[in-house]
């Protein structure tokens, strides 16, 4: 089976890229879902989260608020380092499951895990393969800002904390340039799956 690690910053087009491979036929993993499912009531990483930010994070049926969550850790970087710590060693656990589990029912298959740090947090070095979905600087704001219904300055905020997609492609074995048509950005992942595939026979 062949990892392969999928990236890119805020509104880049990388989840796009991740369901048309998934399309093509591999395993995709999201980071941020498992993420999501680490944090929520019974998850490994819910009562840590809730210890050490508070109750004010909880919505009235005890789940977490992520948005108020994220107000808490963000321009934070020691709070958001001590909220990592809590939640990406059970979301790695659950990455390398899944991977496991699709390796033993598809041993020539491609597993795709779809995460918005994998190279801040150096979890990139865990992958065969690295593609980074890249788009221009005004296509990343207005996606976010339309996808997560969030002003211009907090999306420049955002950007701000989080590594340049030009410096992310330095990482890349394959880069995906996502500022033009769907049709263009599903040419450009055929090729790359192609590529993918070759490895794997």
């Amino acid at each position: 089976m062949l990892s392969v690690g999928l990236t890119g910053g805020l509104g880049s087009g990388k989840s796009f890229v991740g369901s048309l491979l998934a399309d093509l036929g591999c395993l995709l993993i999201q980071a941020d879902q498992l993420g999501h499912q680490v944090i929520a009531p019974g998850g490994e990483a819910y009562e840590g989260v809730v210890r050490e930010f508070g109750p004010k994070i909880l919505n009235p049926d005890g789940t977490v608020n992520r948005r108020r969550l994220a107000t808490e850790v963000f321009g934070y970087p020691e709070r958001l380092e001590k909220l990592n710590a809590l939640v990406h060693p059970p979301v790695r656990a659950r990455v390398r499951q899944a991977q496991e589990e699709f390796g033993r029912r598809e041993p020539n298959g491609i597993a795709v895990t779809e995460a918005a740090i994998l190279i801040e947090t150096e979890s990139y070095r865990d992958y065969a393969r690295l593609i980074v979905a890249v788009c221009r600087p005004e296509q990343q704001i207005e996606r976010a800002m339309a996808r997560d219904h969030l002003t211009r300055e907090e999306v420049l905020d955002r950007l701000r904390w989080q590594m340049p997609l030009e410096e992310k492609v330095r990482y890349a074995d394959y880069v995906i340039d996502t500022s033009g048509s769907k049709e263009n950005t599903l040419d450009q992942t055929r090729a790359v799956y192609e590529s993918l595939r070759r490895l794997t026979v």
